[in-house]
């Protein structure tokens, strides 16, 4: 690849300037469009990474693992004394570079040049120089030979959403590539989609959940040598960490109204079923009071502020889930925003919305909860 930096830093100035396709093509050339894509990805990808200097292609930034998640990594990786890694699917390298940082020697495999040659120029911009590159099929025996690392790391490719997330299905898939390295380590990371169910994964490990920025974003699968806990969550950027504790006592009861506060419980803190452990963590009289697939609630009278939870809300009114009287409730204390926090049927959201929002006037955002049949109406402290 004879792109250079100046042909990448003059299209996305191009690009920001807003000129089009026929102006990039009259003046980045015959790679204008691997030019301008590596632009456009530098653009998106702002909040990604502490650089913005790095080589990536649409598909590359899609896959990449954000930085806050690469770094975190590979401070674990780094207190198990682990001297050598080996990424199977490196794609542009971000969380691959990481892992070199901690490690004497990293290999990074993939089977597509062009996100070898990314991974390259990346671990350059990160001065890792300890990376051997392969281009290759991770799983052909020429490439398993070259191969000597400690711990083997893939990050595989997701098909699209299907019914239910399965090994099988991920290229490479981690069945082939535990198969594959099984006699050279026996210490693997695998990156899995959060979904999984846990009783699809045939190995003993821990299952790490990964919340970034109040979103879930990763399920790490560690086979035994790397294991901390059968399950834990992590909550980035704050870096707190809840591990499973089977000798807790059960303390999780369950609220029948909403008191005079709203604990928004971290998606990684539902999906690894650590509620029990963070309930110990917290050390407060709070209680379960909604848990759906894509909000999780506690409520109490108690004003909490804690890492471990996603946010906590004032409940300023709980009165019947009907648009119109949300609406009418709103204007008469003064809000001029409403955030819907609703499960809806597809397409109804901006209806519902529109309702809830009518002439509002104000500063304030309250954020509305639907539970059962009443509208608890709540503000973020």
């Amino acid at each position: 690849m004879m792109i250079t930096e100046e042909q990448v830093q003059l299209a996305v100035d191009m690009i920001r300037r807003g000129l089009d396709e026929r102006k990039l093509r009259a003046k980045l050339g015959d790679d204008w469009k691997l030019i301008a894509e590596i632009a456009r990805a530098r653009i998106r990808a702002k909040d990604k990474f502490s650089r913005s200097d790095l080589w990536m292609d649409l598909e590359g930034l899609r896959y990449a693992t954000h930085e806050v998640v690469a770094r975190y990594r590979a401070e674990r990786l780094g207190e198990f004394g682990v001297t050598s890694i080996a990424d199977v699917s490196c794609g542009i390298g971000i969380q691959l570079i990481f892992y070199a940082m901690k490690v004497e020697k990293a290999y990074g495999i993939d089977i597509d040049p062009l996100k070898v040659e990314f991974a390259r120029r990346n671990a350059e911009r990160y001065g890792a120089h300890n990376i051997e590159f392969i281009n290759a099929d991770s799983l052909d025996g020429d490439t398993i030979e070259r191969v000597d690392a400690e711990v083997v790391f893939s990050d595989p490719a997701r098909p699209p959403e299907m019914p239910e997330r399965r090994l099988e299905d991920l290229l490479p898939s981690p069945l082939e590539v535990y198969r594959a390295y099984k006699s050279k380590t026996d210490a693997f990371i695998f990156d899995l989609p959060p979904q999984m169910r846990r009783e699809r994964v045939p190995w003993r490990g821990e299952f790490e959940y990964i919340d970034l920025f109040g979103a879930l974003n990763r399920l790490t699968f560690y086979t035994e040598p790397l294991v901390k806990a059968e399950r834990s969550a992590v909550i980035l950027p704050a870096g707190v960490r809840l591990e499973s504790d089977p000798n807790l006592e059960r303390i999780v009861e369950w609220a029948e109204k909403p008191g005079r506060y709203l604990y928004e419980i971290p998606q990684s803190v539902d999906y690894a079923d650590l509620i029990n452990e963070l309930f110990h963590v917290l050390d407060a009289d709070a209680k379960m009071l909604l848990r759906e697939k894509r909000r999780v609630l506690a409520t109490g009278n108690e004003e909490i502020r804690s890492p471990y939870l996603k946010r906590t809300y004032a409940v300023v009114g709980v009165l019947p889930f009907h648009p119109v009287r949300i609406n009418d409730f709103l204007r008469k204390e003064g809000f001029g925003r409403a955030t819907l926090r609703i499960s809806v049927p597809e397409g109804e959201y901006w209806k519902v919305r529109k309702r809830i929002e009518a002439n509002l006037r104000g500063d304030r955002r309250a954020f509305v909860f639907q539970f059962g049949t009443k509208a608890i109406i709540a503000e973020g402290l």
